[in-house]
């Protein structure tokens, strides 16, 4: 982050909402509560979710794993192979095209007529339509006025589908718009002119929108709009473009990057502080762009009835322009529940005939109903309608209104099979990946119908009345987990310990005591000796879910309590960003947990997590930080492989301890340990501590089993030394993984392994509460003082029977790795390869050598080597998750085999450019 000055920008959109005149905010929570009042609630809290699993059934709603069920108003049509991102319908009313992603699709084509998919596009075998790469930008594809072609928005520019009478789809074109420097095209919404001729697109990684030539592609027109445009209105001669970074920052202002451009930022959070609507007028192209000003992230926008209707989707409203004289006139809160304001997502709107007004909101699976009648008229709610997992579109064709739910019902589809190498056998079941979208189609119900549905939209999110209760008058008795927030707790040191992509079944499937698959336990007791012991010690929870499906989801459940809808809308591209840490439009208005954390008086430490940037020693390699490591374990000196690690959030960095290292494959999490060991033994612990240990993500130069026992050992020597320091008495240790992406679970691909480690932890019990990523964040909240952030962590009930208040202060003793943390590297260290039980020599060889591949071979095995180098494993530029699963799962199977056996259910070894669905970063993404 730049800071060339400390005062906080003004907030104009909060000017906007209550400036005199005719700009009405309604305030449309009481209405809803009355409404609530009216139909009864069913649930208090995410607590009523008891035991439930994920994928199970409960009174005819699926429980997700979101801390939410979804029982839905219509008919459902399922996609189980790939997450629906954003839709459109062709001029005719009888298709809707919808951009996908995962299972290697980019495009489905829906028969609104028999209500069938008609037709996919993508790099999968399966596709109807094979093209070069699945990524998929942010907004829909857009028909031409006429219904013959289809555009399709990816990396550099279009592919142009021609389109058959039947709704299918031809070979495509491909229509670049070029590279500005780094920055990349990255288009966003389309629309065309009312003759066709013309599509004017949203360039959303140049922050311009061009005219085209629908024809031959040719720009004809460029004009300068906000940052990261996205949605696009037509009206008449003027074009409407929604800026989800606003306005360019003006001299002197705290600003922040977001790919490449420096947006006004909140100097504490790095979040973004404007919104606006640029106004081009395109019948005079030399004319001015004007610009309006409106609430947070403007992405949506839909005109109708004399009116623009924008989606300020970080602000949870709808802002009202009247496009006849291009001023806000009234704006919409979307905040249903009293509780919270924030944390909804409005991104779909549109107005049906007989004046009711449609908003999507995509956290609360929900459409919110209004009555509309001008743009100056005050609108009046109606109700709630409940949907499937994330509603990202709504529309209507004739009398049906159509839903594309970005998540449909999870990640329910087809289970998928990963191998992790050396010392494990491949495993199928459920996988993060096997992700889902749906449409739901039905007739809009009377009024009265959509007010008594609201309170089934409360049950369904967990909405109480009073889920957050504050600390009034007297103070109580010390509890672990107190009831009302701001009530003393027995704990005073909250450790957060984050670590990398594993299934629940992937570490414990083996312990007997849970429900678990020992078929699936790739790193059971062997490689987790640690985790098992801690497991016996402290309690074993079999029914705790992550509800990110990848890191750029998983951290920002941990640090937002969200995954905002700037990254869920990015996920078939991340060309922006992936994760968010260095991506002012990927930070919620809020804050985050360690800015809630101070708000409450509490001190905060950071070891790593979220950050973004580090620098590393010349020459540095796994083997020099290993031998480094023990080194400094034998003789308690000092660290000779130096790095530094920063962020580029002001509040994060400083409080980050900058010698500990970030994200990166290259360095052993037993070299972070005695990072933070010298650390706490000088400075002691902050009120909230958290961790990114991340060797257990695999990929780096050990095998996957070696770095997950490297990753265990780290765990186990941590508690270990929190368990024997003064503070052990009031401490409480949260270990839980960012998402569960790498591996497969027979329950559901989002169950991982949580353990909650403290003297006021229960002892040695196995809880199949339903727990959740946001659970273990409001417990945190709970024990420490902090305000939820938003209306999920707000509705989230603390895990307070996992808690006891009889104490038993007996240390943990860390567990010896069974596994060699050198097992599978090709070069020993200068020290000698690990050797669990016995002595390391300097002259011990690699305990697994790879036999010599036959020479028919080679080339594979050179093309993979060259993807490998490319992929951010390690180093300072060292991203998670950054390969394609598809490239991943296929490279650790190769290597498993070495390069001799075909991947399950191919007749060969495929170079990487031929993987189904393995998109291919071009060297510029690498870099």
């Amino acid at each position: 982050m730049h800071v060339t000055r400390k005062r906080i920008p003004k907030n104009s959109r909060r000017l906007l909402a209550w400036r005199s005149g005719r700009r009405i905010r309604m305030a449309v929570a009481g209405t809803v509560a009355l409404a609530v009042t009216g139909g009864g609630i069913a649930y208090a809290s995410t607590e009523v979710f008891d035991s439930n699993k994920v994928g199970s059934t409960y009174k005819g709603g699926l429980q997700l794993a979101s801390d939410q069920i979804i029982k839905s108003i219509g008919d459902r049509l399922l996609v189980d192979n790939g997450k629906l991102l954003a839709s459109t319908i062709s001029p005719d009313g009888r298709f809707l095209a919808a951009l996908t992603n995962d299972r290697s699709i980019a495009l489905t084509i829906v028969d609104l007529q028999t209500y069938k998919v008609l037709q996919q596009a993508g790099t999968s075998v399966t596709a109807g339509v094979r093209i070069s790469n699945d990524n998929v930008g942010q907004e829909a594809p857009a028909y031409s006025p006429d219904g013959k072609t289809l555009w399709l928005p990816q990396i550099n520019g279009f592919n142009r589908f021609p389109v058959n009478a039947d709704g299918t789809l031809g070979a495509p074109t491909f229509i670049t718009i070029a590279a500005q420097g780094a920055q990349r095209a990255l288009p966003a919404q389309a629309v065309f002119s009312a003759d066709g001729k013309t599509v004017y697109v949203a360039v959303n990684g140049q922050n311009r929108v061009v005219a085209m030539d629908a024809t031959s592609g040719a720009i004809q027109q460029s004009w300068t709009v906000g940052t990261a445009p996205r949605g696009l209105a037509l009206v008449g001669g003027k074009l409407y473009v929604s800026n989800e970074g606003g306005r360019p920052a003006k001299p002197g202002e705290t600003t922040m990057n977001s790919y490449g451009t420096q947006v006004p930022a909140n100097p504490v959070t790095g979040a973004t502080t404007t919104g606006t609507v640029s106004v081009i007028n395109v019948s005079d192209p030399a004319a001015a762009v004007a610009s309006i000003d409106v609430g947070l992230h403007p992405t949506a926008l839909h005109a109708a009835g004399g009116a623009l209707f924008v989606t300020d989707t970080f602000d949870d409203q709808v802002s009202v322009i009247d496009t006849a004289g291009d001023k806000v006139v009234q704006t919409i809160a979307t905040q249903p529940w009293p509780q919270s304001k924030v944390g909804y997502a409005p991104n779909g709107v549109t107005l049906t005939q007989d004046g009711h007004l449609l908003i999507t909101l995509g956290r609360a699976n929900a459409v919110a109903v209004y009555r509309y009648t001008s743009p100056q008229e005050p609108v009046s709610f109606v109700g709630l309608l409940p949907t499937d997992y994330y509603p990202e579109e709504v529309t209507t064709v004739g009398d049906d209104v159509i839903v594309t739910n970005l998540r449909g019902i999870g990640e329910r589809g087809p289970t998928r099979t990963i191998d992790k190498g050396t010392g494990t056998t491949p495993a199928t079941g459920h996988n993060t990946h096997d992700s889902t979208g749906s449409l739901l189609r039905f007739k809009l119900p009377a009024d009265q119908v959509i007010a008594k549905s609201t309170a089934t939209v409360f049950a369904q999110n967990g909405w109480g009345k009073h889920d957050v209760k504050q600390a009034e008058g007297n103070k109580q008795h010390a509890v672990p987990v107190p009831k009302r927030l701001g009530d003393p707790s027995t704990i005073k040191h909250v450790f957060l310990l984050v670590k990398e992509n594993r299934t629940y079944d992937q570490v414990f499937g083996d312990d007997p005591r849970g429900n678990g698959d020992p078929s699936l336990a790739q790193f059971g007791e062997r490689v987790t000796p640690n985790q098992h012991a801690l497991a016996r010690q402290f309690g074993l929870y079999d029914n705790t879910y992550d509800i990110g499906t990848n890191s750029a989801e998983g951290h920002n459940w941990l640090m937002q309590a969200d995954n905002p809808e700037y990254t869920e809308s990015s996920a078939g591209l991340y060309q922006r960003s992936y994760d968010t840490e260095d991506d002012a439009l990927g930070h919620q208005r809020t804050g985050f947990l360690w800015t809630g954390a101070q708000a409450a008086g509490k001190t905060a430490r950071n070891f790593g997590e979220f950050t973004m940037f580090e620098t590393v020693p010349p020459g540095a390699t796994w083997q020099k930080f290993y031998c480094d490591a023990r080194n400094m374990a034998s003789t308690g000196q000092d660290t000779a492989m130096k790095t530094d690690t920063q962020s580029p959030i002001p509040s994060l960095n400083a409080i980050t301890v900058h010698a500990y290292p970030k994200y990166d494959l290259n360095i052993p999490d037993i070299y972070r340990y005695e990072i933070w060991k010298r650390d706490f033994q000088a400075n002691g612990p902050a009120n909230l501590n958290m961790f990114w240990l991340s060797s257990d993500h695999t990929g780096g130069p050990p095998n996957s089993v070696a770095q997950v026992a490297d990753n265990d050992l780290a765990v186990g020597k941590i508690v270990d030394t929190i368990s024997h320091s003064p503070y052990w008495k009031d401490s409480a240790i949260f270990v839980i993984e960012d998402d569960t992406q790498n591996g497969v679970d027979h329950v559901d691909g989002a169950r991982g392994p949580v353990q909650i480690i403290s003297p006021w932890a229960q002892h040695g019990k196995v809880d199949s509460t339903y727990y959740t990523q946001i659970t273990t964040i409001r417990t945190i909240e709970q024990i420490l003082g902090i305000q939820p952030m938003n209306q999920k962590d707000s509705a989230a009930t603390p895990m307070s029977r996992a808690f006891t208040n009889k104490p038993d202060f007996t240390p943990y003793t860390a567990v010896p790795n069974q596994v060699p943390l050198t097992d599978g590297l090709a070069t020993p260290p200068a020290c000698g390869n690990d050797n669990p039980g016995g002595t390391a020599t300097a002259t011990a060889t690699a305990t697994t050598t790879a036999p010599a591949v036959s020479s028919d071979k080679q080339d594979a095995i050179d093309k993979w080597t060259a993807w490998q180098k490319n992929q951010r494993f390690t180093g300072a530029n060292a991203v998670p998750d950054y390969a394609s699963p598809a490239l991943m799962d296929h490279f650790t199977w190769y290597q498993a085999h070495n390069f001799d056996t075909p991947y399950p259910g191919e007749t060969r070894i495929l170079t990487p450019v031929e993987v189904p669905g393995g998109f291919l970063p071009s060297p510029e993404h690498d870099g």
